[in-house]
């Protein structure tokens, strides 16, 4: 790895899950890690029950947009994080590759997305750890 890792997220929209995971790691990292998040398909806008959920703790992930998926996205990255959704990503030597079987935020209200959003907390916090310590 390099001096700062990377770390990618991924899921088909780039709406909910991988926005939210992106934007604590960068919130925890404090610019001690580079973060990117893609999807597959990504849609038109960050998911608004997400974005809410992460409005609670003080990050505004609102004006971020989802980002189509490139194969220069998972070769820059150290440590490419799926997120349980069976999104196909390109398989590179040497790379970390997780899959966090989350569920997913679509068509869920605030309410629902809190468990989520905090299940995801717990995720980063400890891959944080793990690339700081480690």
């Amino acid at each position: 790895m390099t001096d700062s890792p990377e770390v990618l997220f991924v899921c088909v929209h780039n709406a909910g899950r991988s926005q939210m995971a992106a934007a604590l790691l960068q919130h925890h990292a404090l610019g001690r890690v580079a973060v990117r998040s893609a999807g597959s398909e990504p849609g038109e806008r960050v998911n608004p029950a997400a974005a809410q959920a992460l409005a609670e703790w003080g990050l505004d992930i609102t004006a971020e947009v989802p980002a189509k998926l490139s194969t220069s996205d998972v070769e820059a990255a150290d440590v490419v994080i799926t997120m349980g959704c069976g999104d196909a990503c390109p398989i590179f030597p040497g790379k970390r590759y997780l899959d966090w079987d989350l569920d997913d935020p679509a068509g869920r209200d605030v309410e629902a997305v809190r468990p989520i959003r905090d299940d995801i907390d717990r995720r980063v916090r400890g891959l944080l750890a793990e690339l700081l310590d480690g």
